[in-house]
């Protein structure tokens, strides 16, 4: 069984995931790490319980031999700006979008890009194998707190993006950081760039009072209603750890991710780039990927499957201009193979220099999007409901995508389930070009799915 799911290890604190169990992660790492390292960072988004974990990670390390350099509370691309610029492994201590009662642990490799898929099946073996090769007195590892984490992530974000443009523009923007580590950071760097900044939910809170951390149009009312009070030209909304970006235009409309990613990558492709996204790609991505002579690459759901596959095809010789998901995850491999919440609000913010966010969206909004969340408690509810959804794939008159779950494409729309990498849900998503056949397609996938749960359960 994987611990690695595709963005790391999450569960809920003090229950799926426990200081011990972090400590064990930190020096299975380690393990994997000595023999070209002996120096690790580490940092945490803002979670009631990132102190605690941070705490376990820095002994565990330590305790095999290694020196922690502690960046404290610093986004996830800042902490892999720091290990690329650094050369030295990180350990990110952090649950992403999850809600507040979870935490996880992601690793980075010394070149500021998560882990492969191989060097995570290491670390997983030396879990596996709960023989920590310890330190002895003389040689066990110290910890030193780094201050500039944030200032160095800053300024390398504003030395890759087009400032003169931006600050031209005389932009006024609404920043909604959630609560989470982009709170420290993305107010301070869009002032930077010229803007005017107005704030929502940005004090560092690991309660997350004004909105759950994930960024989804239903978390995003106070961020639609600020950028109509202020009248604003562009409103973003980070998730905990701030390599998420999402958008609300000026009309304080929300901007579909998949809409915002067709955009982004309309104005970064060329003919006979690569382009990587994942089996639940929007019709939009697809099209401009086309019109523009470019190949687009398609993997499991998860950033680590993205991140695999740029470094294929990169290898490869092909030239991979953009990738990412409609979830706000977005990666510019020329910049960073790494998902960057700001960076991506910042090359948002160079389209919106030109016109109006909401004409920017209006060029993909022929497709509307549905997104349905199956809870279940137990393994046996969970293994019901993907029983229906693998009968209903079967039966259906759609070509059927097995890449990661069920896709069922039927010309006018789409439909996929695929059980959650870091939730206790099955996710489904469907796209058409009418809102109502959008959500016809993905009710049939739930009802056939909570059918066969409810037959199971009795009901």
């Amino acid at each position: 069984m994987q611990v690695f799911g595709s963005s790391g290890v999450r569960g809920v604190a003090g229950d799926e995931l426990t200081p011990r169990y972090v400590l064990r992660v930190a020096q299975a790492a380690g393990d994997v790490w000595r023999d070209d390292h002996d120096r690790v960072a580490i940092a945490r988004d803002t979670r009631t319980t990132g102190r605690t974990f941070i705490n376990a990670a820095t002994s565990g390390l330590t305790t095999v031999g290694f020196d922690v350099d502690r960046l404290g509370v610093v986004p996830t691309p800042g902490l892999q700006a720091y290990c690329e610029r650094e050369a030295v492994p990180g350990v990110m201590i952090t649950a992403s979008h999850n809600p507040a009662a979870y935490n996880g642990v992601k690793l980075i490799g010394a070149d500021g890009v998560e882990l492969t898929r191989s060097t995570l099946d290491r670390v997983e073996q030396s879990l596996r194998d709960d023989t920590p090769n310890y330190a002895d007195w003389e040689t066990v590892g110290s910890d030193t707190a780094i201050e500039s984490a944030r200032r160095r992530y800053r300024e390398q974000v504003l030395a890759a993006v087009d400032r003169d443009r931006i600050a031209d523009a005389d932009l006024t923007i609404v920043v909604d950081s959630g609560h989470g580590a982009g709170s420290l950071t993305s107010p301070d760097l869009f002032r930077e760039l010229g803007c005017e900044v107005h704030t929502v939910n940005t004090q560092p809170d690991g309660h997350f009072p004004g909105r759950d951390p994930e960024p989804v149009a239903e978390n995003l009312e106070d961020l639609r209603a600020f950028v109509r009070a202020t009248d604003a030209d562009l409103g973003f909304a980070h998730d905990g750890d701030a390599d998420r970006g999402m958008f609300v235009d000026e009309t304080g409309t929300h901007i579909e991710g998949d809409a915002a990613l067709a955009a982004l990558a309309a104005a970064e492709i060329e003919s006979g780039d690569g382009v990587v996204s994942a089996v639940n790609a929007s019709q939009r991505l697809v099209d401009v990927v086309e019109d523009a002579g470019a190949t687009l690459s398609l993997t499991p759901i998860g950033s680590t499957y993205i991140v695999s596959r740029i470094r294929k095809l990169q290898d490869e010789g092909t030239h991979v201009a953009i990738a990412g998901e409609g979830n706000g995850g977005i990666l510019f491999p020329d910049y960073r193979i790494a998902r960057d919440g700001a960076f991506t609000a910042a090359k948002f913010l160079e389209l919106v220099a030109d016109r109006p966010a909401s004409e920017v969206a209006a060029d993909y909004d022929d497709y509307y999007n549905v997104r349905r969340n199956l809870e279940y408690e137990t393994e046996e509810e969970r293994e019901s409901m993907l029983e229906g959804i693998e009968a209903h794939a079967n039966e259906a008159t759609a070509d059927l995508d097995t890449t990661d779950g069920y896709r069922l494409d039927y010309g006018d729309g789409w439909v996929l389930a695929r059980p959650s990498g870091t939730e206790p849900v099955v996710r489904v998503y469907a796209e058409a070009r009418t809102l109502d056949r959008a959500e016809e397609l993905a009710e049939t996938m739930v009802s056939r799915a909570t059918q066969q749960t409810n037959t199971y359960s009795g009901e």
